[in-house]
């Protein structure tokens, strides 16, 4: 299905008036944002499908007795070519395409490796792309991650010499700018070779290998030099994540510090991204710095909040100058003068803090994010896994249950495979000593029987399931939520793959959502909009969200109906988008704090951490602060923290 979560546009740059060159004045590579992934892999897949149908037609030309030389297609791995190797397939299946002639060189393998192991770039590319198309075997090249060490140097040589064109190279980029395996610091004309993986590379990698500890610690990879041959380069990024080194590789200075940033040199490179990737790009992040701007309410409030941070500044200090000497003389053109601006802006960004996030009862909400009736609200909150309800929007929760509102929490996936085994061994080691039965040595031969690139068993991952959901229940019942009737565990179908790639949303996943939906019949919807990879499970739950609420959009309860998006316990959304903040005193704090801790499978040896070692309480703690401090340098009152939402509709 098509991806449908998009953040509600309000303003920007005026793209229709504005002219190409001013547009893309500060990017060294032409580039193309378009709203979504889905659609920048129809583009690019126009693109492959063009290129090998002229290849095929270009040949009939031929002499009848000249052999025909393949396509050539070089292409990257990992999860950024999910979208566009799906698309591919299922223009081969509609007959819009063939790979008869088309020859692949993939960019990169782990090592050492075997091409059985579901984490190796062979077996992905095979599952995901090439099982499912007419390519002949002889015309797959990927690199062999099990070649013995010894003779490694050669063979690297040898895959090196066998690309001897490449027709149209198709690659992605990792969020330190690296392209396949070449980390930072490669040189521009590096051949294919072994290379040590970073650290930061590793850890990247970890959750797919299950820890650190099972992560390769080398690859093979294209070199630079190989990929700067190619005919033509595509280079494409989805999802947040990608948006800083998309920002230092499209419109920074050329450094072997951020590999991708060599290919501004190449004749024939495009960069197609989302509009995820692209928020940091000047044409996005601080478009009055291009050209003309469509100045709507919120889009003001967006450069005025940039300003104060530019200047160091609260709102009501900002000058005249402040706004001509930053490039904001348009806004002020088009919005009035510059006292009228300060006041205007910070009475809009006021009007967004509210205590009472389900709305305040028998008062007047002309301009309060939530309107006061009905009263009690329905509440249902979507938590993609089984703590990022408390993780994200702890404090909130908190409050709509203290001010009576029928209060629901939906836990799409299980988490299962984000226990760690010496979890489920307490756990079960508990229920020994208390008599409740002794299958200790049981499980140790569940979890002995583990293997390196499988699925788990299911018994296993039906405890590590149960220990979430009994952590779930302690955390909502902490501050007064009666887990039996208000907590409700979906264990969407595409999570439950038994391993760390997740399967595809389906109607089953849809469905569930819609039934919980139609029984629950809520007033207030929250859920987690990240911007993330379109392909991990936070974007998958909100698609899938959205996919039933699209489905449910004609009944009658949707008509009351409004959507809060909160983030999740790494980013916070930009103030200049924020609809609704509601503030947390000291004890609303310690609450979440503690109701964070009942998470107890989450503390301390998460099997998947990530680069931020920090615990998730940690996190959200520190993330809430921070926005708090900034409502207090805008000349907002002062807090001890805030969370903050977005309303979708």
């Amino acid at each position: 299905m098509n991806h449908k979560y998009q953040l509600p546009k309000d303003g920007g740059l005026a793209k229709e008036s504005a002219p190409k060159d001013i547009v893309h004045r500060y990017e060294r590579m032409p580039t193309k944002v378009f709203e979504s992934e889905y659609q920048g892999v129809q583009y690019i897949a126009d693109i492959i499908c063009r290129l090998v149908r002229n290849h095929s037609e270009n040949a009939s030309a031929r002499d009848i007795y000249e052999e025909l030389p393949p396509f050539v297609l070089g292409l990257t791995t990992g999860r950024t070519p999910l979208g566009l190797y799906r698309e591919l397939v299922k223009r081969y299946h509609a007959g819009e395409i063939s790979f008869k002639n088309v020859a692949v060189y993939t960019l990169d393998e782990f090592y050492p490796i075997k091409r059985t192991e579901q984490q190796s770039r062979n077996y992905r590319i095979h599952d995901e792309f090439l099982k499912h198309v007419d390519i002949h075997p002889d015309n797959i090249h990927i690199p062999n991650g099990s070649i013995p060490e010894s003779i490694i140097s050669e063979y690297c040589a040898d895959y090196e010499k066998a690309i001897r064109k490449i027709d149209l190279m198709i690659i992605g980029m990792g969020e330190d700018g690296q392209v396949g395996f070449n980390e930072p610091g490669s040189y521009a004309k590096s051949p294919t070779r072994l290379v040590e993986l970073s650290h930061n590379s590793r850890k990247v990698q970890s959750s797919q290998f299950y820890g650190l500890e099972n992560t390769p610690k080398m690859a093979i990879t294209m070199g630079l030099g190989t990929i700067m041959r190619a005919d033509r380069i595509v280079l494409m990024a989805w999802g947040e994540e990608k948006a800083e080194a998309v920002h230092r590789v499209v419109e920074g200075v050329v450094t072997d510090l951020i590999p991708a940033s060599h290919l501004q040199l190449h004749p024939a490179i495009e960069v197609v991204i989302d509009e995820n990737a692209a928020e940091h790009l000047t044409r996005e992040q601080t478009p009055w710095l291009v050209g003309p701007c469509e100045w709507t309410p919120k889009f003001v409030r967006k450069a005025v909040v940039w300003l104060c941070s530019k200047v160091n500044k609260p709102i009501l200090k900002l000058t005249y100058n402040d706004y001509i000497e930053n490039s904001l003389g348009e806004l002020l053109e088009k919005c009035g003068t510059y006292d009228k601006v300060n006041i205007r802006v910070f009475n809009d960004l006021q009007h967004t803090i509210t205590g009472w996030p389900g709305g305040k009862p028998n008062a007047d909400d002309s301009t309060r994010p939530a309107p006061s009736l009905p009263y009690p609200k329905r509440a249902l909150i979507f938590s993609p896994h089984p703590d990022d309800d408390v993780i994200s929007m702890g404090g909130t929760f908190i409050r709509l249950v203290e001010q009576h509102h029928d209060v629901h929490v939906a836990y799409q996936t299980s988490g299962n495979v984000a226990v760690h085994d010496d979890v489920v061994l307490q756990n079960i080691d508990t229920a020994r000593e208390l008599g409740l039965g002794d299958t200790y040595n049981e499980v140790c031969q569940l979890i002995a029987s583990k293997k390196r690139g499988k699925p788990e068993p299911r018994k296993l991952l039906d405890i590590k399931g149960a220990i979430r959901r009994a952590e779930a229940r302690a955390a909502v019942r902490s501050f007064g939520l009666n887990p039996d009737t208000n907590a409700h565990f979906l264990n969407l179908p595409f999570y439950e793959t038994g391993g760390i790639k997740k399967g595809a949303l389906t109607d089953k996943d849809i469905e569930i959502i819609v039934k919980l939906l139609r029984e629950i019949r809520p007033h207030q919807i929250y859920a987690a909009g990240d911007l993330a990879d379109p392909h991990g499970t936070h974007r998958m739950c909100i698609e899938a969200l959205l996919e039933a609420l699209e489905r449910t959009k004609d009944d009658d309860w949707r008509e009351e109906c409004h959507m809060w998006l909160y983030r999740g316990a790494w980013m916070e959304w930009n103030l200049g988008m924020v609809d609704m903040a509601v503030p947390l005193s000291p004890d609303e704090m310690l609450k979440k704090r503690h109701a964070i801790y009942r998470h107890l499978s989450q503390k301390d040896i998460v099997p998947f951490p990530g680069s931020d070692t920090r615990e998730f309480w940690q996190r959200a703690e520190e993330r809430t602060q921070n926005t708090a401090k900034l409502y207090d340098k805008l000349g907002m009152a002062e807090y001890q923290a805030i969370e903050v939402f977005v309303k979708m509709f």
